[in-house]
């Protein structure tokens, strides 16, 4: 399975998630994801899993959620509008400490929008888009391959931390095609984000008595006190993740004259930037977070110290860059460093051009 394949975005995800060992996909039509359920109801029945077309977006994450408390490997993807219906679901599971993945191939919003590509899911995303303290890993791809690994890490993430995790992705990526080598799931386990670790016990699951002690999962909590205390204890677990799981790329970032700050599509639209600026002598760096939550803020804070000229580059209007600020100034006052934004909203896509022009715009 590890020879090159040429693939589909959207496909090679769903192949990846069935590697990784999932073997429950609830799921509901939504463009530009519909590749995802189309691939799971063919391939799912072929490795003895379930494939369910559900009756909403409501329901399927509440699939997610069943399957989720007998042990089971579950995941669900969707688009924008999609994701949004799911949001309650996904803070229920969180309050209940339950694995699952979530995809969402980001189309153009707000509304209906529009079935371009889009990363105007950020703030719902990276805050926790449904009620309550909480939140969800994300993990963002920019290439075809890493919607690969980074679903295979994702169903070891969820284990490893009990809790949802969400891979943004974007309707280009899930909709180009590109050479994708899909790695064994015991080297992904080691080469990638869980970096070796082993898995913990499954001694939470709802199995069946079998005479042992019975076991509750539930998010209800009415005892005074007592959601507070359930509050405090799952912060505990973010702040580990906080200092464990952060990761990003840095391409020639230590004596940039100016750093291009970017994920998935723009992080990909923003390498070939670079290579032009390069050209024209202006020695610009690539910043590029893998993780969203966690944000590499540390990491960020102390390129400020010797770069003071940073681009944004985001199919949004200004929510990524809110990151940006917040890492920069860990370390200098923003007046003094200046941070600049190139923002394509509503399914907009940058060129290599504008980003390159809007950098020599910034470092003046």
């Amino acid at each position: 399975m590890n020879r090159p394949v040429f693939m589909k975005g959207n496909e090679a995800m769903a192949e990846a998630a069935l590697l990784a060992g999932c073997r429950y996909y609830f799921g509901y039509p939504i463009t530009p994801q519909n590749e995802v359920p189309a691939y799971m109801s063919r391939r799912m029945p072929e490795v003895g899993g379930v494939f369910l077309q559900a009756e909403s977006e409501v329901a399927a994450i509440n699939m997610v959620f069943g399957a989720a408390v007998a042990g089971a490997r579950a995941m669900t993807s969707s688009s924008s509008p999609g994701i949004s219906l799911k949001q309650e679901g996904i803070s229920y599971m969180a309050g209940c400490e339950l694995p699952g993945v979530i995809v969402n191939i980001v189309r153009g919003g707000p509304g209906l929008g529009n079935i371009s590509p889009s990363q105007a899911d950020y703030w719902q995303s990276t805050r926790g888009g449904g009620h309550g303290d909480y939140r969800t890993l994300v993990l963002a791809p920019h290439t075809v391959n890493e919607m690969v690994e980074l679903t295979m890490d994702a169903f070891d993430l969820a284990d490893l931390y009990r809790n949802p995790v969400l891979v943004l992705a974007d309707g280009l990526l899930g909709q180009m095609m590109e050479m994708v080598r899909f790695p064994d799931p015991i080297e992904q386990r080691k080469t990638g984000l869980l970096r070796g670790r082993d898995l913990p016990p499954q001694d939470w699951t709802l199995t069946g008595c079998q005479g042992r002690s019975p076991r509750l999962i539930r998010s209800l909590l009415m005892k005074p006190g007592a959601l507070e205390e359930h509050n405090f204890h799952l912060e505990k677990k973010y702040a580990l993740i906080e200092r464990e799981e952060t990761k990003a790329e840095e391409i020639d970032c230590e004596d940039a004259d100016i750093i291009l700050t970017a994920y998935g599509t723009s992080a990909r639209i923003a390498k070939s930037a670079q290579i032009m600026l390069g050209e024209q002598g202006i020695k610009a760096g690539i910043f590029r977070p893998i993780t969203l939550w966690p944000f590499p803020y540390n990491r960020l804070a102390e390129l400020a110290r010797r770069v003071d000229r940073f681009l944004v580059i985001e199919m949004s209007l200004g929510q990524f860059i809110e990151d940006v600020q917040l890492a920069v100034a860990r370390e200098k006052s923003l007046k003094q460093v200046k941070i600049g934004l190139l923002a394509r909203p509503g399914g907009g896509v940058p060129t290599p051009e504008e980003i390159a022009a809007r950098a020599r715009e910034v470092l003046p």
